[in-house]
């Protein structure tokens, strides 16, 4: 059986079709099997009318694909925008707790230096330097050269411009002051002899409050070369008397008392070393001196 095609006559291939099922039979079957050898031949035709192709050199390497430098981009590739990250800035607090300690440090060792430079300071200071720093005290040695320099010892009643008096003639016997405090005025003449040794006089108007003269007594009580009692002729609340000097104030609780007994206990003494215990001491109250001793023939020359 012959089958006309496109370019003459040729045999029908008798080349089985893979996977094609072995005829058995029938119009259908032929016709199938004609179908399938026509498109097999055209196949063929087809591949030997192509030219052929040429072998690949084994030894011929494949072109090198071109790189961009380090840095560059090729051209006309793009890259992603970065979206840059601002750092994060953490606002620490303030540290209060060094800056304190470092300052209470410091404020201590000025604290410190100043201390002792004040210690060298009031160490390097005579006590006629501290005495003239007291405000508002009176200095008769320097203003009353005279009225300081009477120091005799005379028996009865003396007479003196001052009250109370800082410094004059004086009983041979001097009041008891060692820390002794009267609760009646006492006679001039013989505490005038207790400022000679070296002691300081509190005195006080009568009618000066309770609570007052309770913090006199307290600066008074126990403490050698000093002595306090009433005084009714003094124009202040408070006097206080050292041999020469003098310092007035209205209140128990001035900060300057404390600083002229400081200056001047035992130190304005004129008669250095001499105690306020032994002796011809008056212990007695009373404005009218006691002469102890003219009985027996003193002269009133004594300590």
């Amino acid at each position: 059986m012959s089958t006309q095609h496109g370019g003459g006559n040729r045999k029908p291939s008798t080349k089985a079709v893979s996977g094609a099922k072995p005829k058995q039979g029938g119009d259908e079957d032929a016709e199938l099997d004609d179908v399938v050898d026509e498109t097999s031949e055209a196949e063929e035709a087809e591949e030997s009318q192509a030219p052929a192709r040429p072998k690949a050199n084994p030894r011929k390497s494949a072109p090198v694909r071109k790189t961009a430098p380090a840095g560059k981009r090729p051209a006309g590739s793009t890259r992603p925008a970065v979206k840059k990250i601002a750092p994060v800035k953490v606002k620490q607090g303030t540290s209060w707790g060094p800056i304190a300690l470092f300052t209470t440090v410091g404020v201590l060792a000025l604290g410190i230096i100043g201390f002792a430079g004040w210690q060298v300071y009031e160490n390097g200071l005579s006590w006629q330097d501290r005495a003239d720093r007291i405000q508002g005290i009176k200095d008769y040695r320097k203003t009353d050269k005279a009225l300081v320099d009477q120091r005799e010892h005379v028996w009865g009643p003396q007479t003196y411009n001052m009250k109370p008096p800082v410094a004059g003639n004086h009983n041979p016997n001097w009041q008891r002051c060692m820390g002794d405090v009267y609760t009646a005025p006492i006679a001039t003449e013989h505490a005038l002899h207790s400022l000679e040794h070296g002691a300081v006089w509190i005195t006080y108007q009568p009618d000066l409050p309770a609570d007052q003269v309770e913090t006199l007594a307290k600066k008074v009580r126990g403490n050698d070369f000093m002595l306090m009692s009433p005084f009714a002729d003094q124009d202040t609340p408070i006097s206080l008397q050292a041999w020469g000097f003098q310092l007035k104030v209205s209140n128990a609780s001035d900060a300057r008392i404390d600083e002229f007994v400081k200056a001047l206990r035992q130190n304005a003494s004129l008669e250095a070393g001499t105690p306020c215990s032994n002796g011809d001491v008056i212990t007695e109250t009373g404005t009218t001196p006691r002469d102890l001793g003219k009985d027996g023939g003193g002269t009133g020359m004594g300590n």
